[in-house]
């Protein structure tokens, strides 16, 4: 019950009465630490980032405004486009694999499967296990000598000598590839897995009593139910895939000869242990372009309404 005034008129409710009783305003109260976290945290290193890409700042020495010759040296810089070419391979091949096996893992867990929790729990691990842990292991199974893989194939006869996987570029970029796909897979495969357990039985069923085959029931039904699904798992896979850092970092260093300098390694190599900060982050700024392409490709591409209806195009 509200009191009124002596004069018999209602008090207008304060400001911060009206903002506790708008559902917009209780939302803009819950967001607002979240927004000022990410404004400390991501907008002013971002915005920091960004001056620092066209200065020639170094570390210990303040930089000066130099416009864009940091990007210009890029322009003409072998190593950078080398960079670039890795980043995007990596990225494409990698995500491609982890879709690809995580959707096969995803259907096969949503069967009717003995001790299907369980299997469900240990095809989580490869994710929670800390990304360092897991490059120091595929060190030692690529290495040069003692490769676990090397002495099966040799024990086997197969092969003749071991397999030097991180010394040759070919070999070294399909390491990490396969690397970064078995750290990725789980994330893919329990997240397509809560989106095919969405989707009702009674269609599957429909269809199938309407003489439908396995082909044409995923064909029809599920993956256009589960494109929205899709389009986030992607988006995700492919951000955390292009930022790839400590997978790299700590197997090959970039290396050999440069092979396997994904953007972000280059990055901080040429930031923090080469010095030139203003360089290091001329390459980080670089990144934008080529995030912002892959997210508009994998969310709206994938979120086209003739696909999810089943069209062919």
């Amino acid at each position: 019950m509200t009191i009124g005034a002596a004069d018999g008129t209602i008090p207008r409710p304060s400001f911060f009465e009206r903002l506790s009783q708008s559902r917009n305003g209780l939302g803009f109260l819950f967001m607002l630490p979240a927004a000022i976290f990410l404004l400390c945290f991501l907008t002013y290193p971002l915005g920091l980032g960004v001056w620092l890409g066209f200065t020639d700042t170094r570390i210990g020495r303040p930089g000066v405004f130099i416009g864009l010759e940091n990007y210009a040296y890029l322009m003409e810089d072998k190593v950078f486009w080398m960079s670039v070419f890795n980043t995007v391979v990596y990225t494409a091949v990698a995500s491609i694999l982890k879709f690809a096996l995580g959707l096969w893992l995803a259907i096969i867990l949503n069967e009717h499967l003995p001790f299907k929790t369980f299997f469900r729990a240990v095809i989580l691990l490869p994710w929670v296990v800390p990304t360092v842990l897991s490059a120091l292991a595929f060190w030692w199974i690529f290495d040069s000598q003692f490769s676990i893989i090397s002495w099966v194939l040799m024990q086997a006869g197969l092969i003749s000598s071991p397999i030097n996987f991180l010394g040759d570029p070919t070999n070294a970029r399909i390491s990490v590839i396969a690397a970064n796909v078995w750290r990725g897979i789980p994330f893919v495969a329990i997240s397509l897995l809560a989106g095919l357990q969405t989707i009702p039985v009674s269609l599957h069923e429909a269809a199938a009593l309407d003489g439908a085959t396995s082909w044409q029931r995923f064909r029809r039904i599920t993956l256009p139910l589960l494109t929205p699904i899709i389009a986030v798992v992607m988006t995700f896979s492919v951000l955390f895939t292009f930022t790839d850092f400590q997978l790299i970092y700590v197997l090959t260093k970039g290396g050999p000869v440069n092979a396997t300098h994904l953007m972000a390694t280059l990055s901080f190599q040429r930031g923090i242990p080469g010095g030139a900060l203003g360089e290091g982050a001329a390459i980080a700024v670089a990144m934008v372009p080529f995030l912002l392409a892959a997210i508009l490709f994998s969310f709206f591409g994938l979120q086209r309404r003739k696909w999810q209806q089943g069209a062919t195009d």
